[in-house]
Parts: structure tokens; sequence; C-alpha cells
């Protein structure tokens, strides 16, 4: 009678788990970070201009749509400007506009895509210490400054202004991916050391009007108040509203109704 009892409470579990009537835990929220995790999680992208770096903080939190996007801008790398605006569209890509903003800057997505935890966590930290997130970003930049090597340059230009560090492109509609290691740029520089050749940067990409419904009308970083502001509004996803709150971008995303369709030539690198 007792084994028989188990079996009918074990079915009846099962049975209303099944049909929804259980409810379904929620994710536990991810532990905080200390200010150390966190300058180390942000290294890496920290003296990256803000218009990037805004997009690169909002997708972020789309971990699972990443390695996706990243063969698909991988494999169409060929395609630049109004060309890689127009495939976008015609290939009807379903992911969030914050992962089809980064599609112009593969190495970005390869980088996403080549540290899933790593992506993971800063999504996560994006989305429950944004806050802490951004002062972490201006501490590492800070320290770049102060050690010589954050300049401005032909590249980028460096704003220090009221105590926070802007990084911006040195031409409004051209965007350079800076690269560096992020163990030399945030340490004491040896002496006679040559600080001058520590950043490398790729082609120019240059980000138009038609990639305005992914956000690229006006990426800005408002750190005094810690807000990304996409497309002149404060982007305000956050832990508890990340299923569903849908950002209210002034050029709106219209994907077509149906399944994705490749429409292009796929040159893999």
């Amino acid at each position: 009678m007792l084994q028989t009892s188990i079996l009918r409470r074990t079915f009846i579990v099962i049975a209303a788990a099944s049909f929804g009537s259980l409810p379904v835990p929620a994710q536990p929220m991810p532990v905080r970070l200390s200010p150390d995790q966190l300058d180390q999680l942000v290294a890496r992208i920290a003296l990256y201009p803000d218009p990037l770096l805004a997009q690169i903080l909002t997708a972020s939190t789309f971990r699972s749509q990443i390695t996706e996007a990243a063969a698909w801008a991988d494999q169409h790398s060929y395609l630049k400007g109004d060309a890689l605006a127009a495939a976008i569209q015609e290939d009807n890509l379903s992911w969030d506009p914050s992962v089809l903003a980064l599609l112009p800057f593969p190495s970005v997505l390869d980088m996403f895509a080549r540290d899933p935890a790593w992506t993971e966590q800063l999504g996560n930290a994006v989305l429950t210490q944004r806050q802490d997130v951004m002062d972490a970003v201006q501490r590492m930049r800070r320290k770049a400054m102060d050690y010589g090597y954050l300049q401005s340059n032909s590249y980028m230009q460096v704003v220090s202004d009221g105590g926070y560090v802007e990084i911006l492109p040195a031409n409004p509609g051209v965007i350079y991916v800076p690269e560096y290691d992020p163990v030399i740029v945030f340490s004491r520089p040896a002496r006679g050391f040559a600080i001058s050749g520590v950043f490398r940067f790729g082609p120019g990409i240059t980000i138009g009007a038609a990639f305005a419904p992914w956000g690229w009308a006006s990426p800005v970083i408002a750190w005094r108040t810690h807000d990304i502001i996409i497309d002149r509004h404060p982007w305000e996803r956050h832990w508890e509203n990340r299923a569903a709150y849908v950002h209210p971008y002034a050029h709106s995303w219209a994907r077509r109704e149906g399944p994705r369709i490749e429409r292009h030539e796929l040159r893999p690198r």
C-alpha cells in the first residue's frame, strides 16, 4: 500500500508539472560581483568607443542569440555598409536589435561566441549591476589614462569631463575596434617602455542611416546618470523584466512574418 501511495503521488506531481499546474521555479538572481571582479570582467571592452560599448553591453544580455549571429556575421563579412544592412533585412533575421547592431562587427561577435561564460557573466552583470559595471569601465579607463596609454588619436577622441572619461569616434560615422592587451594597458609601464604601440585598430566600420533600425541612430552612454541611451530612450531591461522588455526604438525593426531565409552567398573566413 505504501509503495502504491508513493507511486500515485509521484504520478500526480509529474502530470501536474506536465500540464503546467505547478509553478516553474524562477531562475535565481546571479551572485553580485565585487569591484575587483567587475574590473576584470570589463577589461577587454573598457577602452572601446562609447557608441560601440553601448551596443555591446545591451547585446551581452542575449547570450543565447550570440553564437548563431556570430556565424552569420562571419559568413557575410564580405558585405559592408548598405549592402550589409540590406542583407539583414532580406534574410529576415530574428535576433534582438541589440544583437543585429553588432553584425557589422564580426570580431566583437566572435569574442562573445568564443567565451560564452564571460558573455553570460557580463550580460548578467549588466542586468543586475549596471551602475557597478559602468563604474568599473570608468575605473579601468582612468587607470589606462593615468598610465599614459589612453590618448586621443586619429581613430578615437578621449574626453575627460566632470570626472568621467568618454571615448568617442574621431569621425562620428566611422567606428574602429581597438585591439589591446589588458595586462599591458592597465599596468604601470616599465621605465623606457614605448606606450605608443599598445593599440592596434582594424578597418573603420561605417555606420550610416541604413543601420538606424538597430539602434545606430544615436547610441550614447550617459555616465553621470548610469544610463545606456539607445535611440534617445534609456535602455531599461533588467533581471526582473528581461523576458518581457521591448525597447522602444525610434526606428523600429519591422521583421516580416515567416522564417529566416538565406539569400546571400556564404563565405566563411
